[in-house]
């Protein structure tokens, strides 16, 4: 009995040490801009009945019929857009299964343990340890700005971190925000890949983790060597008991971001790797 609760009490771990949702590894403005877009969307689609549709159905028909020859004389308005780029996906049925196995986890673990965490830690305090962890992990944004040649970008860090270090009460609160330009895009070891030619991989749905290009998990492993709460501490079970109270910090302040996802999804799953590989793409062009 006492091997069971310890393999348990590991598996809660690396639940926690996960992304704050099921959704993973976007940063927050992403998150929350899918999660209102689909949501509005679904609120202004029009209910119609089965008999309606029919009707229009066969009142459409014809008018169909007779524009289908002008509609081909006409320039594609959609011919110049920009093809989104997809991501291989081998291990689907695999893949697939880990994603409800993560959905599970969030819902029945992480949530209710969260939603308990708010309830007892104000808002303004919640914020204030997001900003400090944020704030602390200013080696892996630095060091691959440097590797990927943005030196005007790793200035801006630097200037965002002495001033948040500084006058912001070791990052706790974020005064920087005054200053625009010190507000780069996240940084980390997957886009510097990406921005040396190394492409995708295979895409994989990591338990616990959450989504991951191959080449964006060998990235996050590669940030902790830069990240200082792998390497301040000599117990790396300190560490991860300071990762797992940052992830539901952050969750706590998140609730509802993932469920507004899911709920607006024809396919939870596709959406969520989309969404993974168009958010991804943006934050290495930047």
């Amino acid at each position: 009995m006492k091997k069971i609760w310890s393999v348990a009490a590991v598996l809660l771990f690396f639940f926690l040490l996960s992304s704050n949702n099921p959704a993973g590894a976007f940063n927050d403005e992403a998150t929350l801009y899918l999660a209102q877009a689909t949501s509005e969307d679904a609120d202004k689609r029009p209910k119609t009945s089965r008999d309606d549709i029919l009707d229009q159905a066969k009142e459409e028909q014809g008018s169909e019929e007779d524009e289908y020859d002008d509609e081909y004389d006409d320039e594609d308005e959609y011919g110049d857009a920009e093809d989104v780029e997809l991501i291989p996906d081998p291990w689907i049925e695999m893949n697939q299964g880990l994603y409800v196995f993560n959905d599970k986890m969030y819902f029945w673990v992480l949530k209710p343990l969260s939603t308990g965490y708010g309830f007892i830690i104000p808002e303004e305090l919640r914020q204030g340890i997001r900003n400090a962890f944020y704030n602390i992990r200013f080696p892996v944004r630095f060091i691959n700005s440097l590797l990927q040649g943005k030196f005007r970008k790793s200035g801006y860090e630097f200037g965002q971190f002495f001033i948040n270090s500084t006058a912001g009460c070791l990052g706790l609160l974020n005064p920087a925000a005054n200053y625009p330009h010190l507000q780069p895009s996240r940084e980390d070891l997957g886009q510097t890949f990406a921005v040396w030619g190394i492409g995708n991989g295979p895409y994989i749905m990591v338990p616990f983790f959450g989504p991951y290009s191959t080449r964006d998990g060998l990235g996050k492993l590669g940030d902790t060597f830069f990240d200082p709460i792998w390497w301040l501490f000599d117990d790396i079970w300190t560490s991860i008991a300071i990762r797992a109270g940052e992830a539901v910090n952050d969750t706590s302040l998140r609730i509802g971001e993932y469920e507004a996802l899911k709920e607006a999804a024809l396919d939870p799953y596709v959406m969520i790797r989309n969404a993974y590989v168009q958010n991804r793409n943006k934050l290495i062009a930047e």
